[in-house]
């Protein structure tokens, strides 16, 4: 009976132990050609043993049912051992201290910043002279966007790898990205890098092989001689980009075949049923992992595995997939954190959450309702959302942003929505027209991102300040509209920075920097709209910050920074604001927000004004929910007595302490 007939009933158990069994002798060889320290060889073979058997079930349900799957076992565990055999001797250390402490990245000190590397210093060596900025401001986590080799041209934004060896030669090199790393490191900032994991530019040298017509790597893709099997598969998908191209496959002359491309046509879709591929992807994920990164963002994660009948999003054996890597990385370099990107359905969004999957996930429900709740001045739809949403396995986190490289979709869920009364579709092209300044009295100044004339759907591109109304206000020269645009960005930085998980700011956010049009000049950007809001860091705001240049503007540029700059160092001496458990607070008024933060014995109550008229709701239930009778709004420095009734002004949030 052939060893993978799946007639008998398998005790998978059993053959996970048996096949280890068999692995040990190659391992041990291989062990001794490269002359590795008995620790590290130790450090591994106790992690192996703890994960193996989560890793054999993971890699038999993906490929066990191939003749060759023991083969590509054996090459991905030696695989594993050359990663860590390369590992440096500093980064294992890290790995066992963060082994034994894993909730390190869960402290109220933890605050992100996220920025592209030509944008905001030109280079790799400029970056590492401006660690005492984020230093300054109170980062303690960086996220670099993607800042490998890139085909030349239109890149998607850095997201067409052509190199995951090779960092572009404009931002420097490998030893650059190394020596940066370090720094942070020496100055307790985490570093995070993208992983591009579904697909390759077409430049790759995979790829490059395929359109030679090697075979072996013909297989690393979706490659097809003609339209029957695409169509097939297009009855089910949908169009990610649908004003760049229609459908998902592209025509490639050369070879005279068609290749999946989800995104654009120049980004090739990986095969992952190809266990070579799983492997190869593997071998590049551990060389970054060994530049000295802390967090690697996995790229489109709803996209990976393909079956056909479905709509290729989010299926099991793409949750699968990840735990393997996750496991590896256990083994390998256990430091390492893996951060989801699904922007995707919130029921879908957090099936990719869990120590065993991606530890850390992107909050793209929350950002969405922030804004929605900013549009229409009422938390209803935000509250429901957070009372059942929030919630998160343990040893995870939310990262909360209100503005990233990308756009915004509305991703909100339809059944909150209509529990509430609210059309889901209507309320969507509602908040598109607001944002994009088309509904009557929108603050806003955001434009369309991939508007579908048939669907209706369109996501919003824009700044943070634009889109809470300062770019307007500065139109009008209008100090009242001003004044709210300051206290709308403060706000939802207020919210963010403590509502639980870790806060993550789009460098620029800062300086309350606004759309950039001039990205059209660029016949590499200008059919992309999300280049609006990457604008480049204009270091001479650090001028009007110290005085030596004051300007209208630049005194609210100044406000914004030192307002943010503020609330980030009082997020770091409230403990109450680690972890990430939070507890809603009914305020019985649908402008209002309130939820506590309780840690370790630690409360803090947050309460946020959505709308730009004062409000106010009963100080007895601060009282209950903070378990005291006065309070003092850490921000502002004022005290509160709950036998009065609690008061804000418009736009104000208070993080309340009991005194």
């Amino acid at each position: 009976m052939p060893q993978n007939d799946t007639t008998l009933p398998r005790d998978l158990d059993f053959e996970a132990e048996l096949t280890l069994r068999r692995l040990k002798p190659r391992l041990a060889a291989l062990w001794n050609e490269l002359e590795v320290a008995e620790v590290t060889r130790r450090r591994f073979e106790q992690r192996l043993e703890h994960y193996w058997n989560d890793l054999f079930h993971g890699l038999f349900a993906l490929y066990g049912q191939r003749y060759d799957f023991f083969y590509h076992l054996e090459q991905i565990l030696l695989s594993g051992v050359r990663g860590i055999a390369s590992r440096p001797e500093d980064l294992q250390e890290i790995d066992e201290h963060r082994v034994n402490d894993p909730g390190w990245y869960q402290s109220q000190d933890m605050v992100g910043g996220a920025l592209y590397v030509d944008l905001f210093s030109e280079n790799l060596c400029n970056l590492r002279n401006h660690i005492h900025y984020f230093k300054e401001l109170g980062l303690s986590y960086l996220h670099l966007m993607p800042l490998f080799a890139v085909r030349p041209g239109d890149n998607d934004g850095g997201y067409a790898i052509s190199n995951y060896r090779s960092v572009d030669p404009r931002l420097g090199t490998i030893d650059d990205l190394k020596l940066l790393a370090s720094e942070l490191r020496a100055e307790g900032i985490s570093l995070v890098l993208d992983f591009v994991f579904n697909h390759t530019a077409d430049d790759h040298d995979w790829a490059q092989r395929a359109q030679a017509g090697d075979k072996e790597y013909q297989q690393f893709y979706y490659i097809f001689p003609d339209r029957t099997v695409p169509d097939q598969y297009e009855r089910t998908l949908r169009e990610i980009f649908p004003t760049v191209r229609r459908g998902n496959f592209t025509w490639h002359d050369g070879m005279g075949q068609w290749v999946w491309t989800t995104f654009n046509s120049f980004q090739w879709d990986l095969n992952y049923s190809n266990p070579a591929v799983f492997r190869s992807m593997l071998e590049e994920l551990i060389f970054i992992a060994n530049t000295g990164v802390d967090i690697l963002r996995l790229d489109a994660v709803a996209f990976i595995w393909k079956r056909m009948g479905t709509n290729c999003e989010n299926l099991p054996q793409a949750h699968t997939l990840i735990r393997a890597y996750n496991s590896l990385v256990r083994i390998i370099a256990p430091g390492l954190l893996f951060k989801s990107e699904a922007i995707v359905h919130p029921d879908d969004v957090v099936k990719y959450i869990g120590e065993h999957e991606c530890q850390l996930s992107y909050n793209p429900t929350l950002m969405a309702l922030l804004w929605e709740s900013l549009a229409t001045r009422n938390v209803r739809l935000l509250t429901r959302s957070l009372s059942h949403r929030h919630a998160l396995p343990r040893n995870t986190a939310w990262v909360n942003y209100l503005r990233c490289h990308d756009d915004i979709g509305w991703t909100f869920d339809n059944a909150d929505a209509e529990a509430l009364g609210i059309n889901a579709y209507d309320h969507r092209q509602f908040l598109n027209e607001f944002y994009t300044g088309q509904f009557p009295g929108s603050f806003a100044r955001g434009v369309p991102f991939q508007h579908n004339l048939e669907t209706g759907d369109m996501r919003i591109s824009g700044t943070m300040a634009s889109l809470a109304g300062l770019e307007y206000a500065i139109e009008k020269n209008d100090e009242q509209l001003m004044d709210e645009a300051v206290r709308r960005i403060m706000l939802l930085h207020g919210v963010t920075l403590s509502i639980g998980g870790i806060p993550l700011l789009y460098l620029g956010e800062e300086w309350g920097q606004l759309n950039d049009y001039d990205f059209v000049k660029d016949p590499a950007k200008s059919g992309d709209t999300r280049w609006i809001h990457r604008p480049k860091m204009k270091w001479e705001y650090l001028e009007e910050l110290n005085g030596l240049i004051n300007t209208g503007q630049g005194t609210i540029r100044t406000r914004i920074f030192k307002s943010l700059q503020k609330l980030i160092a009082l997020r770091h001496t409230l403990p109450a604001l680690a972890g990430q458990s939070m507890e809603l607070i009914d305020t019985e008024n649908e402008h209002v927000l309130a939820f506590a933060r309780i840690h370790e014995g630690n409360r803090v109550i947050v309460v946020a004004n959505f709308s730009e008229y004062p409000q106010s709701f009963s100080g007895n239930k601060l009282r209950t929910a903070g378990l005291g009778r006065f309070f003092e709004d850490v921000i502002a420095a004022k005290s509160y007595s709950t036998s009065e009734g609690i008061q804000l002004a418009g736009y104000q949030i208070l993080w309340l302490i009991r005194t």
